[in-house]
C-alpha cells in the first residue's frame, strides 16, 4: 500500500497555499521537470504531500541561486538511493519473512 505522502490528491491552488509558491512558479517547477504531478480525465494537476515537501526544497535552493538543471540532477540522485534502499530493505524482509 502507498504512503499517503504520495497520494497524488491535491489541487494546484491547495499547494499553492500550502507552499506560497505562486501558480506559475509550480507549473515551470513541472516543466523543468522538478515535479511530475499526477493528471486527472479532465487535466487536472494532482500533488502528493511528497510533491508540496520537493517543492518547498526546490524553492531553498532556488533563494540559494541554484539553478534548476542543478536541482533536478539532485533529485534523480536521491531518488535513485531511495529506490536502492528500499529495494535492499525488500530483499532483507523477504529474506528474514519480515513485514514492514
Amino acid at each position: 500500500m502507498a504512503s499517503y505522502k504520495h497520494k497524488k490528491v491535491m489541487s494546484i491552488g491547495i499547494v499553492n497555499e500550502l507552499t506560497g509558491l505562486s501558480l506559475r512558479q509550480i507549473r515551470y517547477y513541472e516543466e523543468r521537470r522538478l515535479i511530475q504531478p499526477e493528471r486527472t480525465k479532465r487535466g487536472t494537476r494532482k500533488y502528493s504531500f511528497s510533491d508540496v515537501e520537493t517543492l518547498l526544497q526546490i524553492a531553498d535552493k532556488r533563494e540559494e541561486g541554484v539553478q534548476t538543471y542543478e536541482i533536478r540532477k539532485d533529485l534523480q540522485t536521491s531518488t535513485k538511493g531511495n529506490l536502492k534502499e528500499r529495494m535492499i530493505r525488500g530483499q532483507l524482509n523477504a529474506h528474514f519473512q519480515m513485514n514492514k
